[in-house]
């Protein structure tokens, strides 16, 4: 695995949170949202919430245990419900609703005996390279992207849109929150990413592609590239990336290795 997390060139706080527990093979990463109320708060509020719920969830547990999906999805509604909550008590301290609207995106992979569990709430991004081929495994929570759905915008004119940055969904905006699921199997030498917006609003998905085949032997140093590319394409937002490879299927004596050992095919 290898992340990185770069508060790009216009800002100087950096409200991304990543986190990756090699153990679990889990991969979290949160966006605070622009135009909220402390989105660092959020982000962190997310990544920490998750790791902790998860850690103490999936202990014991069997790798193929059914319920991992549904874990992960009461996981991820418990850190809406705490940022939710959060707004409201500084909305309280400051007799203000201004500071209600704290937000954040999630975008989260767990996994499990060959196979992963992705769940995602907003625009944060979880690719997928397989076979030299990057595939988008996830569909933005976003005004823009139901604006390509229904036609109405074409991908060519999205690229330059000043609603990229307006979600329809998020973390910690409502009491309740939707989250999306998917389910996928795991083959040998598959790289996901998991990215904010700025990576995949500077750096289009053809030259992605390009850096994962080029560098996939080097994950470390695929993952700095693609934020270099970010900022010297402009650096609008911060930017973070988390990549893992599937190293081969382990054996039933690698398995109980954990995790950590399967990814790297040790």
């Amino acid at each position: 695995m290898a992340a990185r997390s770069d508060p790009g060139l216009l800002r100087g706080l950096n409200e991304d949170s990543i986190a990756t527990v090699s153990e679990l093979g889990l991969l979290v990463l949160a966006d605070g949202m622009g135009g909220y109320q402390s989105g660092d708060v959020a982000s962190s509020l997310t990544t920490h919430i998750i790791v902790e719920g998860l850690t103490r969830g999936l202990q014991g547990r069997p790798d193929a245990s059914s319920d991992v999906a549904e874990l992960v999805q009461t996981s991820v509604k418990r850190a809406n419900r705490a940022i939710f909550l959060e707004g409201q008590q500084r909305a309280q301290r400051t007799n203000s609703t201004q500071d209600q609207a704290m937000g954040s995106t999630v975008a989260l992979l767990l996994f499990r005996n060959n196979h992963v569990t992705i769940a995602h709430v907003g625009d944060s991004r979880v690719y997928r390279l397989r076979a030299n081929h990057l595939e988008l495994m996830t569909h933005d929570h976003s005004l823009l992207q139901e604006q390509i759905d229904q036609g109405i915008l074409s991908a060519e004119a999205a690229a330059t849109s000043h609603n990229r940055h307006l979600v329809t969904r998020g973390l910690g905006l409502q009491a309740e929150v939707a989250v999306s699921l998917v389910e996928d199997d795991v083959l040998p030498g598959d790289i996901y990413l998991a990215c904010s917006d700025g990576l995949n609003d500077m750096v289009d998905n053809a030259d992605i592609e390009r850096v994962l085949n080029l560098l996939q032997a080097n994950l470390p140093l695929a993952a700095s590239q693609l934020v270099m590319i970010a900022n010297d394409n402009g650096g609008e937002d911060n930017i973070s990336v988390i990549l893992a490879k599937a190293g081969p299927h382990a054996t039933p004596a690698a398995k109980r290795k954990g995790f950590f050992a399967w990814l790297f095919g040790r």
